[in-house]
């Protein structure tokens, strides 16, 4: 029965991860939606449909391959994974572009906020990139490439759980702080099961810690 407990977590952890991170981006952007895509004071373009419709394909892709894993289907993990790929090298330049788009339009309606709603854009998604590109890069590489789709995973919460947590929690950005508590938990799963924490976890933190300043509100 001990070993039976981290057998579990061994198959089942980023499975259980995906949905946690599904979970808040759905509760997250379901308070705002309505105010902020169906029903605007002011009208939104057209890229940011199409950049809610990129990012849910990621977290849909990322709920289907965690499940191909954990059932043990790596045969057609492996065939979801050339749209997996499509779709992380399509969040990037959609994100930049829906950042740089929205931006202008926040200062052109005199919205204070259009300045650190671009930089902080911009920092996820060069975060993303990073992590992604790394984990595409080295997908043979198994215990690598699961971790580093789910820091990527991580990074693209910001945005749900800035909707979620209070506007400022210890002087750091909320959404950054959900963020990081879900990669902290990829961090307890390696000391419960593999008695160790994975490298790939200290070098991303240090790695994403230069962006620190504008975690700041």
């Amino acid at each position: 029965m001990s070993n039976a407990v981290p057998r579990f977590w061994e198959r089942s952890f980023f499975f259980f991860m995906a949905m946690l991170a599904a979970l808040a981006v759905l509760l997250g952007f379901r308070i705002t939606v309505d105010e902020n895509l169906i029903h605007p004071d002011w009208p939104r373009p057209l890229l940011l449909w199409i950049h809610a419709l990129v990012f849910t394909s990621w977290i849909l892709l990322f709920i289907a391959q965690t499940t191909l894993v954990r059932n043990r289907q790596v045969k057609w993990h492996r065939r979801l994974g050339m749209w997996t790929i499509a779709v992380g090298i399509a969040i990037p330049f959609v994100g930049v572009a829906t950042s740089l788009v929205m931006a202008h339009r926040r200062a052109q309606h005199g919205e204070a906020d259009a300045a650190g709603f671009l930089l902080v854009g911009l920092f996820d998604m060069l975060t993303f990139a990073l992590l992604f590109g790394l984990a595409a890069t080295l997908r043979m590489k198994r215990e690598l490439h699961r971790r580093l789709m789910f820091i990527a995973t991580c990074t693209l919460t910001n945005a749900a759980f800035i909707r979620l947590l209070p506007p400022l929690v210890f002087g750091m950005n909320s959404g950054y702080l959900g963020a990081d508590l879900l990669i902290l938990l990829g961090v307890a799963r390696d000391l419960f099961v593999d008695r160790r924490v994975h490298p790939v976890y200290l070098v991303a933190c240090r790695c994403m810690s230069w962006g620190k300043p504008w975690r700041c509100t």
